[in-house]
């Protein structure tokens, strides 16, 4: 996650099994596209997780239905720990950046 040539570009959701979802990366030297379960990163966040999911509801701006939207999501919902992580990637140190 230190190399300035890998960006975050996205997320697919799998609304069965948060942790299976993917982070998808694009390594910007070679062009290549990757994607990681959200499970690996789920050590970098501490705070609550909600037991149920907002989606389909008018608490539910429908991030998660969209890959390349990385915003936090303000619903008190399931989804919304996985949204806080992709805030934790986004904003890692990146070593070679200018």
């Amino acid at each position: 996650m230190q190399d300035a040539a890998l960006e975050l570009i996205g997320y697919q959701v799998n609304f069965d099994h948060l942790h299976l979802g993917l982070f998808l990366f694009n390594h910007l030297a070679c062009g290549t596209t990757i994607g990681l379960e959200a499970g690996l990163f789920s050590d970098l966040y501490e705070g609550p997780v909600y037991k149920q999911r907002q989606t389909g509801t008018d608490r539910c701006p429908e991030y998660c239905l969209h890959e390349r939207q990385l915003k936090p999501c303000p619903a008190e919902c399931e989804c919304r720990y996985v949204r806080e992580i992709i805030q934790t990637v986004r904003q890692w140190p990146k070593i070679g950046k200018d």
